[in-house]
């Protein structure tokens, strides 16, 4: 049956190949990198998620778009090369520059996507299909007032007037006309700006309650991008007042620089979407989601990464792949090792990773890992609620030049109920070992 429901997919989608993974933080599965998260809920009920597609170390992003998409938050589908600007499906055909962030929107039965490239004179487009899943064609130029910036985000008000933003360091905003293809551009005001609101890039709008809420980039923290901020205001063309962070992805990575996404009610419920960095590196970027809450006068309060994210605490007795980790201390970073996997690699002594939260439920007693010994070997310590946290156990890995994958175990101290997991490093090699899994019984 799952064979015919593939082949049928293939069939009716010519470039949308999709496939459904399972996932909490991040929602994507390893070995896929997809960025800059633009949330939306359209009419059939489910949530989509539209983003950049990260396929290096060296360039953000790359020539395609996929689209992310779930009925429950818990089960997503992946549907591939919606939208291109190069080789299959392109539909961009002034320009084969690279796709960076974009975002969707729907009117009058048409899913409009605006994607933007980093050519100065061509930078933002959009294309059109009747399906959230695409395939988006006939991609063409916006044209904006000579402000050919990137980021693009679109709000429709209740009023049904469409505004379109964009812009890095300053945010814009204009009226979409009624085609929305083509902006007012007498109508272009900025919103935001670095000084007074830590605007970086990487905008988004939504109304609650009568007040609208733009997000973004924030860097306000350490002078670089990593939070997700926001601003408030009572008219979507401003003035907003700066409200602070929703959510930091600091420490994701020991490279990680940026941050971009969106806030979206779905099923009561809302969720700050999010890309945490890997590789040591600004790009390869994985979405992931954390519920967040509104106080009273509309204030957001801050939220924590964590590894669970829209989902419950982690089940210490499933395997919790490593790459699951929510804070990385030193020098340790996830890395891909095959084609459809993800390891804590590059580790030294004395570095940590967090796993926020893991139900241990009515007591563990043992813990096992799947390592590949370097030349180094060394020790891992399992604390728990803390990095200096009580110590429940230790597990010793053998020096090894063969590299091979092997599993470790060791008895713990009993363990009940939920906690953040974390796990220190030790050894006295700059080559000790890699992390696959953890699972504990």
């Amino acid at each position: 049956m799952e064979k015919k429901f593939k082949v049928l997919l293939i069939t009716i989608f010519v470039f949308n190949i999709s496939h459904t993974i399972r996932a909490q933080n991040p929602i994507v599965p390893a070995g896929v990198y997809i960025a800059d998260p633009s949330s939306h809920v359209w009419a059939d009920g489910r949530l989509y998620l539209y983003g950049s597609l990260d396929e290096s170390t060296d360039y953000y992003c790359s020539y395609r778009h996929h689209v992310l998409s779930t009925s429950d938050l818990k089960d997503w589908t992946i549907t591939k090369n919606v939208f291109a600007s190069r080789g299959e499906n392109d539909q961009v055909p002034y320009s084969d520059a690279l796709l960076f962030a974009p975002d969707c929107m729907f009117k009058d039965g048409t899913y409009f996507m605006y994607f933007c490239q980093p050519d100065r004179n061509a930078a933002e487009g959009v294309a059109t299909s009747n399906s959230p899943t695409g395939p988006f064609i006939n991609g063409k130029k916006i044209e904006l007032g000579g402000i050919e910036e990137i980021d693009p985000a679109v709000f429709i008000d209740d009023d049904g007037q469409a505004y379109y933003m964009w812009g890095q360091f300053q945010a814009k905003i204009a009226k979409l006309k009624a085609n929305m293809t083509e902006i007012d551009t007498s109508t272009i005001t900025i919103i935001a700006d670095e000084n007074e609101h830590f605007f970086h890039e990487g905008g988004y709008m939504v109304k609650r309650k009568g007040i609208y809420y733009f997000v973004y980039a924030d860097m306000s923290r350490a002078n670089r991008p990593t939070s997700i901020g926001y601003a408030t205001s009572t008219s979507p063309m401003g003035p907003f007042t700066y409200g602070g962070v929703i959510v930091d992805n600091a420490h994701c990575d020991p490279s990680t620089w940026n941050n971009h996404g969106s806030i979206v009610e779905f099923k009561g419920q809302w969720y700050v979407f999010y890309h945490r960095a890997t590789h040591n590196s600004r790009m390869m970027r994985k979405a992931c989601v954390e519920p967040i809450w509104f106080n009273s006068d509309g204030s957001i309060d801050e939220v924590e990464m964590t590894s669970q994210g829209a989902g419950p605490a982690l089940n210490a007795f499933d395997k919790i792949d490593a790459e699951r980790a929510c804070l990385l201390f030193g020098n340790t970073r996830i890395v891909k090792c095959a084609q459809a996997n993800e390891e804590l690699a590059e580790i030294r002594n004395s570095d940590n990773a967090a796993y926020k939260y893991v139900d241990f439920k009515k007591g563990a007693t043992k813990v096992k890992m799947q390592v590949k010994p370097l030349s180094g070997g060394g020790s891992i310590s399992v604390h728990i609620d803390q990095p200096w946290g009580p110590k429940i156990g230790v597990l010793a890995v053998p020096g090894n030049t063969k590299n091979n994958w092997q599993i470790i175990t060791a008895d713990i101290k009993e363990t009940e109920g939920k906690h953040a997991l974390w796990l220190r490093f030790n050894g006295n090699s700059e080559k000790m070992y890699t992390l696959d899994w953890i699972k504990f019984e």
